[in-house]
């Protein structure tokens, strides 16, 4: 995993700009920095098995957490972990291959993506997407973000579908 200072911005959110497309670290958004953590977290959480309690009472320690949205960390941390086999479940049927397969970042990214989608009703399901598809880019494998946004993008119109549709309808999206 890289340090959070070394991750490309996320575009999806807004924050200002010292140059047009693009944004110092320290102006990233608290919900995209959540999300890092967040993702951090869900990693250990994967593939070290640690208690979601740990695992949080660590992350809360590290540089930078301070200016992430704790309570948006909190209910992607322990509602992932809480919820992983309904997850799972949700995402299972878009795979081309079993979990096993799947990177941990990739996989704790999609948890991230999909409980988003199910209860963050505030984020819209574009920007869920987008925030998904920059923390593949930053933290997964080459060409993690194709796959996350392949999976995540075939769960939208069943997760966000009064959303997607009107998206559809009004040309944002095909």
């Amino acid at each position: 995993m890289t340090d959070s200072s070394s991750i490309p911005d996320v575009a999806a959110e807004k924050a200002p700009a010292s140059v047009a497309g693009t944004r110092k670290s320290s102006a990233k958004p608290a919900r995209s920095r959540s999300r890092e953590f967040a993702l951090q977290a869900l990693y250990q959480h994967i593939v070290g098995r640690n208690e979601a309690a740990d695992i949080d009472a660590f992350t809360r320690d590290l540089s930078g957490f301070h200016k992430a949205d704790s309570a948006h960390y909190d209910a992607l941390l322990y509602g992932c972990t809480q919820q992983a086999q309904a997850l799972d479940a949700l995402i299972a049927p878009k795979l081309d291959r079993s979990f096993a397969e799947i990177s941990p970042v990739e996989h704790a990214i999609m948890w991230i993506g999909v409980y988003e989608m199910q209860h963050c009703l505030d984020v819209p399901w574009r920007v869920v997407l987008n925030e998904c598809i920059e923390l593949a880019k930053a933290f997964g494998g080459t060409d993690g973000h194709k796959y996350v946004n392949g999976v995540l993008n075939g769960l939208a119109p069943e997760l966000r579908a009064t959303e997607v549709q009107a998206d559809r309808q009004s040309g944002r999206v095909k």
